[in-house]
């Protein structure tokens, strides 16, 4: 069976498990049932910490990494392809601590996607997010870009 198939409760718990969440120390702290939500935390570690003492940049985007892809894929269906495009992130302040980072996309906004994606074959959509402290100041900030196609879109010459 692949994570593919296993009901939408059973990935969001498995992604707990995943290795380089485990390795990092990050974890899910809290979903909805419906996979349009999340929030993603990392407590300060050794394993996880830089030369400087704080958290590694790295951990703090791949605590990102896969929540808007994700969702649009759950979310929209098998029908369409879902690719994460581009990110950047910017660092703000030295994370201390538990980091923690909250990604959402609603239910109209995805119904939204859905449609211009219906009617133009293909979109790049981008999100945004902070990654707070303890105490909610920001440590980083990150945009991601997600690709979205229809899988039976065919491109078109441009002649």
């Amino acid at each position: 069976m692949s994570l593919f198939q296993l009901s939408k409760k059973t990935k969001a718990k498995f992604i707990n498990w995943y290795a380089p969440y485990l390795g990092a120390g990050i974890r899910i702290r809290e979903t909805n049932e419906h996979l349009t939500y999340f929030v993603s935390e990392m407590k300060l570690s050794w394993f996880n910490k830089n030369v400087k003492g704080v958290h590694f940049g790295g951990s703090l985007y791949a605590m990102c990494d896969p929540f808007y892809m994700w969702i649009l894929m759950e979310n929209l269906g098998s029908e369409y392809i879902v690719w994460d495009k581009a990110a950047s992130i910017q660092f703000k302040k030295p994370g201390t601590g538990t980091v923690s980072a909250i990604f959402h996309i609603s239910e109209p906004e995805i119904e939204q996607i859905r449609k211009e994606v219906n009617t133009i074959g293909r979109n790049d959509y981008i999100f945004k997010t902070v990654i707070t402290n303890q105490d909610g100041q920001i440590v980083a900030e990150v945009e991601k870009t997600v690709y979205v196609r229809k899988k039976n879109f065919e491109r078109r010459s441009k002649i």
